[in-house]
């Protein structure tokens, strides 16, 4: 019983939770675009960090290089000139640089697979957000118009009207009745009228209006004895 019960009970959930969804659809539907509006401008905004940061190290990248291309110059000239302790120095200096040159590289080939995954989500992310916006303008002059349907069938009037054939086709109905019921007595006089003239032609009173089995042999008779 308590099973049936809940069964119940949950059966009333679902349809009352369908109802009120179907009757706040349109609220609805704006408050779904605007979180997902809401959560793509999320994902452009950390998209774009993705992307300032990547072209920072881009740029700190090849001014690494450049640096490294310009020391490496300047230790050549040290060596030439035989300044052994400068050129070593240097050649330290370059190798730390060429080190965080790699760290950097792997760094932009990184966030360069992150902008390429994050961008194809922003862009379908995006497309999704037109599509819903061009949904909710269907919907809703698919729900104007079923409003407005709504309306012009509650303004006809269809009791009155519903009321008024009611009596046509009570007072149509009773002359078909009444008709019937002449024709009926008009056949029925009409049988008794033959009825009393048959009884009577019968009788001798006036012409027969059949013929009898009397009146063949008689007919017959005349037929084998002619005058």
């Amino acid at each position: 019983m308590f099973q049936t019960l809940k069964t119940l009970f949950n059966g009333i959930s679902v349809q009352e939770e369908k109802r009120v969804r179907d009757l706040y659809a349109l609220d609805l539907i704006d408050q779904k675009i605007a979180e997902t509006e809401s959560g793509l401008n999320g994902a452009k905004a950390s998209l774009a960090a993705l992307i300032q940061r990547h072209r920072a190290e881009e740029k700190q990248t090849k001014a690494l290089e450049n640096r490294i291309g310009d020391l490496m110059k300047r230790a050549k000239e040290a060596l030439d000139k035989k300044l052994t302790d400068l050129a070593t120095e240097t050649a330290g200096a370059v190798a730390e640089m060429e080190n965080e040159l790699v760290r950097r590289k792997d760094t932009v080939t990184r966030l360069d697979s992150k902008i390429t995954s994050l961008r194809l989500r922003v862009e379908k992310a995006q497309r999704r957000l037109v599509d819903l916006r061009q949904g909710a303008i269907s919907a809703k002059a698919i729900r104007a118009e079923q409003n407005a349907t709504r309306r012009v069938a509650g303004s006809l009037p269809n009791a009155p009207a519903k009321e008024a054939q009611e009596l046509i086709d009570g007072i149509i109905g009773s002359d078909e009745k009444e008709n019937l019921a002449d024709i009926y007595e008009e056949l029925d006089n009409d049988l008794n009228k033959r009825n009393l003239e048959e009884r009577l032609g019968a009788s001798g009173c006036g012409d027969a209006t059949k013929t009898t089995a009397a009146d063949v042999l008689a007919k017959l008779k005349s037929q084998r004895n002619p005058l």
